[in-house]
């Protein structure tokens, strides 16, 4: 049931992810210095973005396959966690927003398409704070699962809902920062379903795996 569906909500769920008020506020000065310094140069960062994320679902997935032996401590884990990070959601409890501002890395000086790749790739990490209950339950539904190719899938379907919007502004004049904060607003009620489809996963499993 949920294998069809999940890797719609992937990228739901990046959508969701990028329109968290602590990161898209940030993306224009992000992008700023960045396209001064070549067209291509956003591209190279959307492309560091999906690789880190990509590399966390593979390294969950490989974990998940680690423990395989233990599937129901693991399912049970997993049930506890997606259930918090539901509830997380709903009720905004930025359990995860432990180092403040993330806009330092958007004046990052690193030249060409490597810097940009290497700025993209860093963003991937240092904003997990931000986007830490929505990943973290697609990373859990991965670790269950354990299996790689399938954990790299989800992530980079992620990624792509997460990198689409960022393009947008990448590429649009028409995207100020004062335009971005008013859009950001929409990020609460989409968390908040997002709570609730995620916490619904995590009671069908208890359900599932228990009843």
């Amino acid at each position: 049931m949920f294998s069809d569906f999940f890797p719609i909500a992937a990228f739901f769920a990046g959508v969701v992810s990028v329109l968290s008020p602590c990161i898209l506020p940030v993306i224009p000065a992000v992008f700023a210095y960045s396209t001064e310094k070549g067209k291509f140069r956003p591209l190279a960062i959307v492309l560091g973005l999906s690789l880190s994320f990509t590399c966390m679902g593979i390294i969950t997935s490989i974990l998940g396959a680690t423990f395989t032996a233990y599937l129901g401590y693991l399912n049970i884990f997993a049930e506890i966690l997606l259930i918090t990070m539901g509830v997380a959601l709903i009720f905004d409890l930025n359990i995860f927003n432990v180092f403040g501002n993330f806009s330092s890395l958007a004046n990052s000086k690193r030249e060409g398409l490597l810097g940009g790749l290497l700025l993209g790739f860093s963003l991937g990490i240092v904003w997990l704070p931000c986007v830490g209950s929505v990943l973290g339950s697609i990373l859990t539904m991965v670790a269950v699962s354990g299996k790689i190719g399938y954990g790299a899938l989800m992530l980079f379907i992620y990624s792509l809902g997460f990198s689409i919007p960022m393009l947008l502004v990448a590429y649009s004049a028409s995207f100020s920062s004062s335009k971005l904060k008013k859009v950001s607003k929409y990020g609460f009620p989409l968390k908040k379903v997002a709570g609730f489809v995620i916490m619904g996963v995590g009671f069908y499993m208890v359900y599932r795996n228990h009843f």
